[in-house]
């Protein structure tokens, strides 16, 4: 339902190759708009988008918001664009997990997500530079990552195609043998999955950072020692303390991570091959988003 009074110019960056294939996004963004006085447009990202394209495609249109319909990875590229700018982010849910915006409490519904965009709050988070990438969600070395590579190359997609690549890999993933330099402390570590936390929960709702939050001045490396049945309870249904002894949680706002042996590497959904060091470091106030009003604080 269309409500606020001032007139949008809303630029909407469509992924049309996004996991969420049973809603058709584009007639619902039109169908939305239709006679409200904001202006849109509609760009749909080819194949092979590289980012001064996009970033010319806002330059020229010069939206007060550039909206990324996918999952992720394409709201990563977008924020790409976005960084440190007054231009505004938006999200339609439109991935195969949609952790972010799951993160953000953005609404699956699309007339929802849509109404977001003209009637929600701002807010300012925080996002990671790993590696030469931007991370604004989760990204991770280990199990989960080797899950992503496995998930990339098989036909069922979705959460059900995830839950199949973790299966495949659960009991195929060694202990990494992990040097962690954290606030000038140097941690050594053993672990199954080592994860650089900027938000709290996957798209599966597992809640991997329970001291996860956009908005502070600090992001997690949570070290999963050891996957057991009673902390993947906890991560998904309880919410309780974790086990220190199979997963640690450490924060910072700069880290350096060495392993012994190359491992898998993941950021925000899209893997990413293998590596033996990561270097991470917080960008704080990195973007403006838009949220449901209910989550400003």
């Amino acid at each position: 339902m269309q409500q606020a009074e001032t007139r949008l110019k809303l630029l909407f960056i469509i992924n049309p190759n996004a996991g969420n294939s049973w809603t058709d996004w584009p007639a619902e963004i039109e169908n939305y708009f239709a006679g409200s006085g904001h202006t849109i447009e509609l760009y749909h990202l080819p194949r092979h988008c590289d980012l001064p394209t996009l970033q010319d495609k806002i330059k020229t249109f010069a939206p007060q918001q550039v909206v990324a319909v996918g999952g992720d990875g394409t709201i990563r590229l977008v924020a790409q664009c976005l960084l440190h700018s007054s231009i505004v982010l938006g999200i339609l849910p439109a991935g195969s997990a949609n952790g972010l915006a799951k993160e953000l409490g953005i609404s699956m519904t699309p007339e929802k997500a849509l109404d977001n965009l003209v009637n929600g709050e701002l807010k300012k988070i925080h996002a990671i530079q790993i590696n030469g990438h931007l991370c604004i969600h989760l990204s991770d070395i280990g199990l989960n990552a080797y899950a992503m590579k496995k998930f990339e190359n098989q036909r069922v997609r979705g959460m059900w195609g995830y839950l199949m690549a973790s299966l495949k890999v659960l009991w195929q993933n060694p202990l990494m043998e992990i040097d962690l330099k954290i606030a000038k402390k140097s941690i050594s570590v053993q672990a199954e999955m080592i994860v650089i936390a900027n938000a709290s929960k996957y798209g599966t709702h597992v809640v991997i950072n329970p001291l996860g939050t956009l908005e502070d001045a600090l992001f997690e490396v949570v070290a999963v020692k050891k996957i057991s049945v009673t902390e993947i309870f906890k991560m998904i249904f309880t919410h309780s303390y974790y086990d220190p002894n199979k997963t640690e949680i450490f924060q910072t706002d700069a880290l350096i991570m060495r392993s012994a042996k190359r491992v898998h590497f993941q950021v925000d959904g899209e893997y990413l091959g293998k590596v033996r060091e990561v270097k991470a470091a917080l960008i704080p106030e990195a973007l403006l988003v838009r949220v449901p009003g209910d989550l400003q604080g």
